[in-house]
């Protein structure tokens, strides 16, 4: 005696070994025994064998037409062995009972199963809306199988190119365009990223950066609503200064200015003056809830997202030839000993002599022509309108402030890299370059990197008097009993990062106290919300805790910060990106085959080098043996623009092994100590800590 049954979904047939009232003993052919359940025995039979049975019900079910079966079923619910009855005759064979079985199965559409071997047929109504539903199936698996044909022989077509960075970065995986790369990939044991390459998905390398940036960060895009700039009500005195900006020639968000009084009066004043939005705009209104959104300025080669719309930005930025509402720090100084008397914060309006400029400034403005008030340069050049002996005061200031921070520190800051400018021609016929963010780029411009040493006069002068506003006015918070965002780092130990939080404590990478970024409020969102909070400490001394905008454990302050952190790295990163593939464009522009480099890193077997006159970190082969700090020159692989990667061959070493000084990444200011890493698409970041450090500053400034 043979038995068929169903076991966990599947129709299984064995020789009856023994049999109680609750179940059976079977033997399958393959020799494993079962107890099976009296409840799921379907048949049995003496003849043919289980095998054979199953096999040619298979085969007969295959014949029978599901239409047909349906309309012989009965209306009520009914057994298997009924339907065979029906379909084939009054006296249907095993095989043709089984052959039932197996067909009412797999047709579900057909008939719903009411119990084991038990069936009811579908209604009228569903069969048609299920036999829709199959055959819209099958439309889209041909669908797919004709694009991923298409994909497999270097062709792509135009829905898979639509959703190109769906498919790579967010894929729906339910959708048939990302069904058929799967499927292409497969079949052709290509990666998808080559696939879509080879297919010509991929138009422009710098369109694939971009729209995949925008897509992951912008997906609503990067436009602004119409928005008016509310007005500052304030009726704000006139400060009798005359403060100075310093920034890039492109840089159109100017947050913060300089002044200085009472030069050679043995007591000097320092103005450090911040753009002040945060006496128009208020929490939850429509232009603060645009730059809750975005949190801060996008920056790369050539272009920036603004966090504000620009009409905003014109409406608060210090902008030259005028009066501007500034949130002011007066920092009272003795003029010998440089000594910090006494700080003041003014909300006022402050006359904006002039914005000065890097770019244009930078070779003037030397630490000879500081320092020396014999010195001029060969060439004649006009000197700042700020003077000369303002500027060296300040240079002066700014090395004192720096070298008590390093005390705090415990260590000198050092500045072993350079920072780049980077400058974007576009091929037009009057051969302009793109100016700000008015022009975006296509990724054919011609491509210009120069080098801004770290330290700079200039920069060390805006960057100290940055990280004084800041953990002078992140103090002062804390003593009033009011939170804000700041950053602290418990020590300079390996592995210790850079935190955000609302308390103040000690940031033992910059070497003070405590720091709240309130510096730039045009351009990041922790900043303005610093500011309204220190504004209300202005208004209201002590009682400002009952006033301001955020109070101690805030919800919405650790929201913002955990918005902010995500935001920043990812535009943070994005921007290094972006920087690498100008960098790789350059090399691409101008032949470059070789390039002198140093050794920076082993990490896991890969040796990593830095070029020396070039922001591009790569990994190289031929140089295991050799240590970090070893000067090599090294041969350039080929260059892919899609995955930024590139690699390079050691040909020479070109010091000897008592001039190789292992770089010191730890004496860099900045949040993280670990060199950058290419890996395809992604790029390991190397940033520095804010734009009040003079790196910064540079970075931010760069392609504003």
């Amino acid at each position: 005696m043979f038995a068929l049954f169903e076991e966990v979904g599947k129709f299984m047939a064995g020789r009856v070994l023994s049999e109680a009232e609750a179940s059976l003993q079977v033997e399958l052919d393959s020799g494993k025994r079962v107890k099976v359940k009296a409840a799921n025995l379907l048949l049995k039979f003496d003849k043919p064998g289980p095998a054979e049975l199953i096999a040619q019900a298979q085969a007969l079910s295959e014949t029978i037409e599901l239409e047909l079966a349906w309309e012989f079923a009965p209306e009520d619910e009914f057994g298997f062995a009924d339907l065979a009855r029906d379909y084939f005759n009054d006296k249907a064979s095993v095989e043709q009972q089984a052959a039932a079985l197996f067909r009412l199965y797999e047709a579900p559409h057909y008939f719903r199963r009411a119990g084991k071997g038990r069936f009811r047929k579908a209604s009228a109504e569903v069969l048609q809306q299920a036999l829709v539903a199959i055959e819209k199936k099958k439309q889209v698996q041909a669908q797919i199988t004709g694009w991923a044909a298409e994909l497999a022989t270097g062709q792509c077509p135009a829905p898979i190119r639509e959703q190109l960075y769906r498919i790579l970065f967010k894929p729906d995986k339910n959708a048939p365009e990302y069904k058929a790369v799967v499927e292409a990939s497969r079949s052709t044991h290509t990666a998808p990223l080559e696939l879509l390459k080879r297919a010509g998905a991929i138009d422009s390398p710098y369109q694939f950066h971009w729209k995949r940036f925008l897509f992951e960060n912008f997906p609503k895009g990067t436009g602004f609503a119409a928005l008016e700039a509310p007005q500052i009500q304030d009726d704000l005195p006139l400060a009798e200064v005359q403060a100075y900006s310093i920034d890039d020639s492109q840089t159109t968000e100017i947050d913060d200015a300089l002044s200085l009084r009472g030069l050679d009066s043995g007591t000097v004043v320092l103005g450090i003056h911040i753009a002040a939005p945060g006496l128009a705009l208020q929490p939850g209104s429509a232009v603060d809830q645009v730059g809750r959104a975005r949190l801060s300025t996008v920056y790369m080669p050539g272009y920036k997202l603004t966090m504000l719309p620009d009409e905003v930005v014109q409406a608060y930025t210090l902008a030259e030839g005028r009066a501007c509402p500034a949130v002011s720090l007066y920092v009272t100084l003795d003029e010998a000993t440089l000594e910090i008397r006494a700080t003041e914060t003014r909300i006022e309006r402050v006359p904006i002599a002039a914005n000065l400029r890097h770019d244009q400034l930078d070779s003037v403005v030397t630490p000879e022509w500081l320092e020396n008030p014999d010195f001029e340069h060969e060439i004649g050049i006009e000197p700042p309108s700020i003077g000369r002996s303002s500027l060296s005061f300040l240079y002066r200031l700014a090395r004192h402030l720096k070298a008590q921070r390093e005390v705090v520190r415990g260590k000198p800051e050092t500045f072993n890299r350079p920072d780049y400018n980077f400058r974007l021609r576009p091929a037009a016929p009057d051969g302009e370059a793109h100016g700000g963010s008015a022009h975006e780029p296509v990724g054919q411009e011609q491509v210009d990197i120069s080098v801004r040493q770290r330290g700079a006069p200039l920069d060390l002068i805006v960057a100290e008097a940055m990280i004084l506003a800041n953990s002078t006015w992140g103090q002062w918070l804390a003593e009033h009993g009011l939170p804000g965002i700041y950053r602290s780092q418990a020590s300079l130990a390996p592995g210790v990062k850079v935190r955000m939080g609302t308390k103040a404590l000690p940031h033992a990478g910059i070497g003070v106290k405590s720091y709240a970024w309130s510096t730039s409020p045009l351009r990041r969102y922790t900043d303005l919300v610093n500011q309204w909070q220190i504004i209300a400490c202005a208004r209201h001394g002590k009682t400002a805790a009952l006033v301001a905008p955020f109070k101690p454990k805030d919800a919405e302050l650790f929201s913002i910060i955990s918005g902010f952190d995500a935001a920043y790295s990812a535009y943070n990163s994005f921007q290094a990106g972006m920087e690498r593939f100008w960098t790789l464009k350059y090399v691409q522009q101008q032949g470059l085959a070789e390039l002198e480099a140093t050794i920076v890193n082993h990490y896991n077997g890969v040796v990593m080098v830095r070029a020396d006159r070039l922001p591009l970190v790569l990994p190289v082969l031929g140089a295991q043996d050799l240590p970090r700090g070893a000067r090599v020159r090294v041969r350039l692989g080929e260059i892919d623009e899609i995955t930024l990667d590139v690699h390079g061959t050691v040909t020479e070493r070109l010091d000897t092994p008592a001039d190789a000084a292992a770089p010191d990444a730890a004496d860099e200011v900045g949040d993280d100590d670990d060199e950058p890493v290419a890996g395809p698409i992604a790029i390991a970041v190397d940033l520095s800590e804010s734009d009040d450090t003079a790196a910064g500053k540079a970075i931010e400034n760069t392609p504003a």
